[in-house]
């Protein structure tokens, strides 16, 4: 009988030649040197080629669209710097947002605003800079209609935001009777506003649901025509997944994975997870809802957006970032415990955001000591907590399978983290300042040199 204890299961990634260039240069330890603490690299070059991939997919299926890059998903500069260099959108929520987007290049007219309950600041300056409006509230379609125009600019653009039948608890959006309320009140409006259509945003990652009310979006656009108003476009907000492992890994991975594998026994189900694998994700999730037929019709999306002229908005994060950064932790401490390891790194796990959730960052860590990646055949549990007093402070509670000893100075880089992992939840704790975003140059990498790099946001003069 074979007593022999299992390993914890494994959830590699993807291979990504970039990110492989990267650990393998050197160059990681030279900045964990230089900063002190952790940091994040950044890859633009994935931006540009995911935002290349919808854009793609939207010419494929001969539909007019544009997409909006969701800024919270990730607050660096350069993505928006990638935004005003595409003529890409910006989805922005706050006073915050909007002035990084106008302040790094973004014209006005390529912002979608969203948000519930916007404050006058955000309603008038996006006003003012011809911002489209995701309107989520009558109060907030009053406040906007009454507001004065500044030097007789203008009327605000806006889109209604429709709460979505199959999700009636959602805080966000207007229901039937008040979207009735509303259309009539633009109507009476006249040139106050431009009313350029409807909006939504639906929880999870199912096509079909997506298509529906998309359709339903098609029809409340027909009805707002015959009213006298303009309505030619409909958002369909984000939603898109991001592919992070095989199919195979992570379907083993869910059958294998208990309590035992994880400090302190700590129970999750598969409920409890981010689905890291998803057979449609990113732009070819975009393909899919572009081919459904919404429920009652006979055209697919992509068809009857042709035959009723409409513009089809979207709002993509996470999968704009696919692939596009990394978070890199120093260790500062190993401890033996029965069976495993607890590593302490330089950081905290509120730059590793999923434990925001409720949950863990399942994707594997790679191990990276002065000499490159680790390379064995041994199997050496550990998990890794954050350099704070907190019990609760754990970066990965999994017991990760390390192929060598982790040690003093060696580098845990978390993989394909751009996607609201790495800032979406950073705090100054313990006065330890926030991880440093670095971009790195990839063309660079590609003709066989080392990395370039420079810091994300340049020290002011």
């Amino acid at each position: 009988m074979n007593d022999r204890p299992v390993p914890p299961p494994r959830l590699p990634v993807h291979p990504d030649p970039a990110t492989e260039a990267v650990l393998g240069s050197g160059l990681l330890h030279e900045l964990a040197h230089a900063f002190g603490g952790p940091f994040h690299f950044l890859l633009p070059d994935r931006f540009d080629a995911n935002l290349a991939a919808f854009r793609a997919a939207l010419a494929d299926a001969g539909a007019d669209g544009r997409v909006y890059y969701a800024k919270k998903a990730n607050k660096a500069a350069v993505w928006i710097e990638r935004c005003a260099a595409t003529g890409t959108g910006a989805d922005v929520a706050s006073p915050g947002e909007l002035r990084e987007a106008l302040g790094h290049g973004v014209r006005g007219e390529n912002i979608v605003v969203t948000g519930p309950a916007k404050s006058e600041e955000l309603l008038r300056v996006a006003a003012l800079q011809g911002a489209l409006i995701a309107v989520d509230s009558l109060d907030e379609l009053d406040r906007l209609t009454a507001a004065p125009r500044a030097g007789g600019g203008p009327p605000p653009r806006l889109l209604l935001r429709v709460l979505p039948p199959a999700q009636p608890d959602s805080r966000f959006g207007l229901d039937g009777a008040e979207l009735e309320e509303a259309l009539a009140h633009c109507a009476r409006a006249g040139d106050a506003v431009r009313m350029e259509g409807f909006g939504f945003h639906l929880s999870g990652y199912a096509v079909q649901p997506r298509a529906d009310l998309a359709g339903h979006l098609l029809d409340l656009c027909l009805k707002a025509r015959v009213m006298g108003l303009r309505a030619d476009r409909i958002s369909i907000g984000g939603g898109f997944a991001v592919d992070y492992a095989a199919a195979d890994d992570w379907h083993s991975f869910l059958a294998a994975q208990q309590p035992r594998h994880y400090h302190a026994r700590r129970r999750f189900t598969a409920a409890d997870f981010y689905p890291y694998h998803s057979p449609l994700a990113g732009a070819d999730a975009l393909r899919a809802v572009l081919a459904a037929v919404p429920a009652g019709g006979r055209n697919s999306l992509a068809g009857r957006l042709r035959a009723t002229g409409t513009l089809l908005l979207m709002e993509p994060g996470r999968a704009l970032l696919d692939r596009a950064g990394c978070s890199v932790f120093r260790i500062q401490g190993v401890k033996d415990r029965d069976g495993y390891a607890i590593l302490t790194v330089d950081g905290t796990s509120l730059s590793l955001s999923e434990q925001w959730f409720n949950s863990e960052f399942l994707p594997d860590p790679v191990l990276v000591t002065p000499a490159g990646r680790a390379a064995g055949t041994g199997v050496h549990p550990a998990c890794a907590g954050g350099a704070t007093c907190l019990e609760s402070d754990l970066l990965t509670w999994r017991k990760i399978p390390f192929p060598v000893r982790p040690s003093v100075g060696d580098l845990l880089v978390y993989p394909n983290t751009a996607g609201y992992q790495m800032d979406s939840n950073e705090s100054p704790f313990h006065d330890l300042p926030l991880p440093p975003k670095v971009v790195i140059d990839a063309a660079a990498m590609a003709i066989g040199g080392r990395p370039r790099w420079r810091l994300d946001r340049r020290p002011a003069c």
